[in-house]
């Protein structure tokens, strides 16, 4: 559908008209003077302003679905309110939402100027009502509260005014409104159940229905099907009707079919599936399908050819306030058209896909879900891809229904939507509804919403409002009234790229409309070049204004580098900017990162020069030398490049501009030597610059021998073979171009030597990976190889370690099945003789690596073995013996290397274990090992005696009597017993060890003698002694605790009660003896130590008390009286014993001395008790 210029179309009529420029209905404007005779109401409603614009209702529900693609951007928000029920006329005031998001202004609010000022003028004048419906097709009908239906035409006027005050007195307010498909027809239902049909032609009453439904409940809803004698109804009592219009002899009647009762569940929504006029030949519509909403779930019955229910849908569980809504929709899907229902109760929209099968059955297809954080009281298609919702906080969302993106957000509160509240709660006939149809009521606004061809208009106390959806350009400029240039530019972008959302007003094939878009972007691109300008900062800080231009100038480069415009972007746009010194820089500093990314690569001489006297003056050499890497050489000054790229050392840029714009892939290298060689060849460190341009020019090489251009990308094909010739020649050069006479031959390469040996020689064997028919290749090959060798072989300024990786470099090459280098065997010899001098100590573990990784990469094909293992042996290089003793599977020798080797000795214990554990060694060989090991068992004990224990549980339990027998250092016995035993408690049970008993024994005879207090820790925990062999042990060590716990656990409690005597007695017998040193008169220093060695005593004594007392309690539950008082009275007599002594006259007892007597008196009696 094209967009009319029609004067007369609603776009048109409203196209000026967003939230900001909704002017405010003065009622003043439409006073009535006084006059004789009143005025009737035709006439006041007949009056139009000169300022009211006529509107047509274009139908669009049936878009061509190329030109409803994607994506939009900003809302300009509108505001609008409840009304209707005096519930809602109190409610909350809320603010306007201008916060601008992605999309744009997608949705045109326009006030409906003429109809609003009329419907307030019948109100307020001749008491026509407050509005309470509205339906809108080739016309607005509205319907008032006072029962009268006002039909206004496309120009806003009133054409008729259906019905009476005295009509509505009867019937109510009207209470629901619906228009035939042709618009000849208007059925009026009212709030005291009550239908009227009009015809619009004329203005004449045809029908007025009583007996429809039963009497007491209003008309909820009254829908014309695509049968124009067919309508249904809905009533307060939650019932639906059939009503079938006839007309015989002259005689209209209408038969009345109750579809649905509300005695099973109350309908309260009802929508028939009505074609547009272009498809009104669909199949589906030959069921006369209609959808109906009850509480609890949602039917869609068939009409014809006879009544047939097709599907049922409950609902998820909601809000029981709730409103259901349903909406038809045809929807093309995969080339062919279906209606869609979309129906939800709370926040939950479902589609069900409706399709008639081959068969001739309905089949409805369930698609996804729409899933929203509010309570949907308004469920409206805009067209076949856009739905419109409104929440219960009166705002209004516009969805894409593929995406299920929210595009924009208004505020609907100002507009005072029309609430249906009191039809719902049946008023008018008593209130007779259930108190959940009336709960459900309080948010129903179905007569306030009408949506008709791609428009939906929207009933207010006041006002009626009519939401259409803008076309691409109105989108657009929406955004660049308000000044948001970047976001109009990528809506832009998206309409241009086919990402757009909710697109009207696009035609034509793909290129087509890019074009289109494209020229608009353009214009867009130099308003807000002119607008920066304009508005930049004429004073104030540079940062300031550098940001001003940074918000700008990268917009305006994206999208010409998009468009593929670097015309506009070079011509036009930067001719404006560059009148403005701060937008200058920040345009030519904002191109860095598009020519980095390979966006932008060529650019006019102009800018090229501008660019370069900018980054130049500003320091900005990096980031100069990173652009000239990835421009085009053809858009360059090569001279004035070269020339600032040498003085500045950007040498990047120097190859890439030598390489790319002469071919010259030579004259870099002789630059770069020019820096790195000079302080080799004098000794001195390198600074970090140097390195830097070492490491590059080593990079440099490999990308020319490789085929690769530096820093980026690939040499031509037809240039690979010349320049990897060309390097070659150059390296191999006997002297420089401007030698002096103390040049060293081979100057190249003796500096790439010098500077990095080892990268040096993995660039080499990279290259000559890929030398292999090529026979003037391998002839540079030979001879790199013969300069490399004449220059490091017997040079004291190499290292150990260069030398060493020049020969590994060699020995891997020579290790190739298909090798073509010759090395003289002799310089082997010469290298080993010099990687092995016994006389020289420094860099050992240097030299020693070294000589390693020349064996393991095939070098050892090179020695004599037997020569090489003497010289290892001599030069105690360990780990080269063990690699020879490795070859000669002389397993047992590597022992000894690691045993002499002091980095490495610790490691011994894996490397046994790993060779008695692996498969692949024989028999034999495993038993030398072990042989080895068992020779050198008390070196690895002193070693790690846990390690060692650890292999004995494993490998050598057999041979654990004989490694014991073969100690003499019973502290290290001790110490490997202890981890063998203790190693041996953590390995599977599979494991034994011969006389395990007797080893704990032995175990704990030297516990006794080196770790004493770990004793009764051992007897606790240990499960392996003999009772009455350790008893002995402890008793031959003077060990009473241990032996006191030993003869507990055998049941002799009177042997244990008798060791804990005993020395409870000699602990008693040393306390009296200090006691009475300290009762004598005249203390001294001595006596004041002696009576810090009482007190202990003292304690000592109470703890032997303690355990003895201990043990009668613990053995008494189980003897007899007898028995328990051979215990007890020998305890008490020998604590009364010192008592008598320590009552004898003594006159030299101090007050201390009596103190300690009292508690011991006190412990004696305490006891007795």
């Amino acid at each position: 559908m094209s967009e009319s210029p029609d004067a007369r179309s609603l776009l048109s009529a409203s196209s000026q008209l967003n939230l900001m420029e909704v002017d405010p209905i003065d009622d003043k404007e439409f006073d009535i003077p006084q006059v004789d005779t009143p005025p009737t109401l035709e006439s006041i409603l007949n009056e139009l302003e000169d300022e009211e614009e006529p509107f047509v209702l274009e139908d669009t529900c049936m878009l061509n679905t190329d030109n409803i693609d994607a994506h939009s951007c900003d809302t300009s928000s509108l505001a609008s309110s409840d009304s209707g029920d005096p519930a809602h006329l109190k409610r909350k005031k809320r603010t306007v939402d201008l916060n601008v998001s992605v999309h744009g202004s997608v949705l045109r609010h326009s006030l409906l100027k003429g109809i609003s000022a009329q419907i307030t003028s019948a109100a307020d004048k001749v008491d026509a009502g407050l509005p309470t419906a509205i339906t809108v097709s080739g016309v607005i009908a509205v319907g008032t509260s006072h029962g009268l239906a006002l039909v206004f035409d496309t120009n806003q006027a009133l054409r008729l005014c259906l019905g009476t005050k005295a009509t509505g007195a009867e019937f109510g307010a009207v209470s629901a409104l619906s228009i035939n498909h042709d618009c000849s027809r208007l059925l009026c239902g009212f709030a005291k159940g009550q239908i009227a049909m009009w015809d619009l032609a004329n203005g004449k009453l045809l029908r007025t229905i009583t007996d429809a439904h039963p009497p007491g409940t209003a008309i909820l809803h009254v829908k014309f099907t695509d049968d124009p004698t067919l309508a249904v109804c809905n009533d307060s009592g939650g019932s639906v009707f059939e009503l079938a219009f006839r007309r015989v002899m002259g005689m209209r009647s209408c038969d009345s079919r109750c579809l649905f009762s509300g005695s099973k569940g109350e309908v309260c929504c009802i929508e028939p599936l009505r074609a547009p006029p272009d498809i009104r030949d669909h199949p589906v519509t030959h069921y006369s399908l209609l959808a109906m909403a009850s509480l609890t779930k949602i039917l869609v019955i068939g009409l014809k050819p006879s009544l047939k229910v097709w599907m049922t849908f409950p609902y998820s569980k909601s809000d029981p306030s709730s409103v259901p809504q349903l909406a038809w929709q045809f929807v093309p899907v995969q080339k062919t058209v279906n209606p869609i229902l979309a129906f939800c109760k709370g926040d939950t929209v479902h589609f069900l896909l409706v399709k008639k099968e081959e068969t001739g059955t309905i089949h409805v297809i369930k698609q996804r879900q729409l899933h929203l954080s509010c309570d949907i009281i308004s469920l409206s298609w805009i067209n076949s891809r856009t739905l419109v919702l409104v929440d219960s906080h009166e705002k209004l969302q516009v969805v894409d229904r593929p995406s299920q993106e929210i595009l924009e957000t208004l505020d609907l509160e100002q507009v005072q939507l029309v609430y249906n509240s009191r039809h719902f709660k049946s008023l008018a006939t008593g209130g007779n509804v259930s108190q959940a149809l009336a709960l459900v009521g309080e948010k129903a606004c179905y007569q306030s919403i009408s949506s008709y061809a791609g428009q939906i208009v929207y009933l207010g106390t006041k006002s009626a409002h009519i939401m259409t959806l803008r076309n691409w350009r109105e989108r657009i400029d929406c955004l660049l009234k308000q000044e948001h240039f970047v976001e109009a530019l990528s809506l832009a972008w998206s309409f241009h790229e086919g990402t757009a959302k909710a697109v009207v007003g696009l035609f034509g094939d793909p290129v087509k409309r890019k074009g289109v878009v494209g020229d608009k972007m353009v214009e867009i691109l130099l308003q807000f070049a002119e607008h920066a300008l304009k508005k930049c900062p004429e004073q104030g800080k540079i940062q300031v204004m550098e940001q001003h231009f940074h918000d700008v100038v990268p917009v305006l480069v994206d999208y010409c580098l998009l468009l593929q415009r670097t015309d506009l972007l070079f011509n036009q746009l930067y001719a404006r900017l560059v009148e403005n010194v701060v937008a200058k820089g920040v345009f030519l500093e904002s191109l860095e990162s598009y020519i980095i990314a390979d966006r932008l690569g060529l650019l006019t001489t102009p800018i090229m020069k501008d660019l370069l006297a900018h980054y130049h003056d500003n320091g900005l050499m990096d980031s100069l030398e990173r652009c000239i890497v990835h421009l085009d050489v053809t858009s360059l000054d090569i001279q004035q490049v070269i020339r600032v790229c040498w003085e500045n050392q950007l040498y990047d840029a120097l190859i890439y501009v030598f390489n790319s714009g002469m071919n010259d892939y030579i004259t870099p290298m002789e630059k770069l030597f020019a820096v790195i060689g000079p302080p080799l060849n004098e000794g001195r460190s390198l600074t970090d610059e140097e390195v830097v341009i070492g490491n590059k020019l080593l990079v440099y090489i490999s990308c020319c021998l490789a085929g690769r251009a530096y820093p980026l990308g690939d040499i031509p094909e037809d240039l690979v073979d010349q320049v990897k010739h060309q390097v070659f020649e150059f390296l191999i050069r006997l002297h420089s171009a401007d030698s002096s006479e103390e040049e060293e031959v081979f100057p190249f390469i003796h500096t790439l030597l010098h500077f990095d040996t080892r990268e040096f020689l993995n660039v080499l064997a990279m290259t000559f990976e890929d030398f292999k028919n090529d026979k003037q290749a391998l002839e540079y090959q030979q001879r790199t190889v013969d300069i490399l060798l004449q220059v490091m072989v017997d040079n004291p300024d190499f290292t150990p370690s260069q030398v060493g990786g020049l020969f590994t470099f060699l020995a891997r090459q020579l290790a190739k099945p298909d090798n073509t280098l010759f090395v003289n065997r002799k310089l082997f010899d010469q290298v080993l003789e010099f990687l092995c001098r016994p006389d020289d100590d420094s860099r050992h573990t240097e030299r020693q690596q070294v000589l390693l990784e020349l064996l393991q990469v095939g070098g050892v094909v090179q020695f004599d073995e037997g020569k090489l293992l003497a010289l290892a042996e001599t030069a105690k290089f360990y780990q080269i013996c063990e690699f020879l003793y490795e070859k000669k599977h002389m397993f047992d020798r590597i022992i000894d290397c690691y045993l002499r080797d002091p980095l490495r000795k610790w490691e011994i214990f894996s490397y046994i274990h790993n060779l008695l554990s692996m498969p692949g060694y024989s028999p034999e060989e495993k038993q030398t090992v072990k042989d080895k090991a068992l020779q050198h068992i008390q070196e690895l004990m002193t070693l790690d005696p846990s390690k060692s224990a650890d292999l004995v549980v494993v490998h050598f339990a057999e041979e654990v009597q004989q490694i014991i027998s073969e100690f003499q250092d019973d502290e290290l016995l001790f110490k490997f017993l202890s981890c063998l035993l203790e190693s041996r408690e953590g390995h599977p049970p599979g494991i034994t060890l011969p006389l395990e008993r007797d080893l704990h024994e032995l175990l704990l005879d030297l516990m006794c003698r080196f770790a004493s207090q770990q004793l009764l820790s051992f007897l606790q925990t240990s499960q392996h002694y003999r009772l009455e062999e350790a008893i002995q042990i402890t008793q031959k060590y003077h060990h009473s605790e241990a032996t006191v716990y030993l003869l507990e656990k055998k049941g002799d409690v009177h042997g244990a009660f008798t060791v804990l005597l005993e020395t409870l007695q000699k602990k008693l017998s040393l306390l009296t003896a200090e006691s009475n040193r300290g009762g004598e008169g005249g203390q001294t220093r001595q006596d004041e130590e002696d009576e810090k060695d009482g007190d202990s005593t003292l304690m000592r004594v109470e703890d032997s008390l303690n355990d003895i007392i201990a043990l009668c309690h613990r053995s008494s539950q189980n003897l007899d009286q007898p028995q328990r008082e051979v215990l007890w009275f020998p305890l008490l007599e020998t604590m009364m014993a010192p008592q008598k002594q320590m009552k004898e006259p003594n006159t030299k007892n101090t007050s201390e001395g009596q103190q300690k007597k009292d508690e011991l008196q006190h412990d004696a009696d305490h006891l007795y008790l």
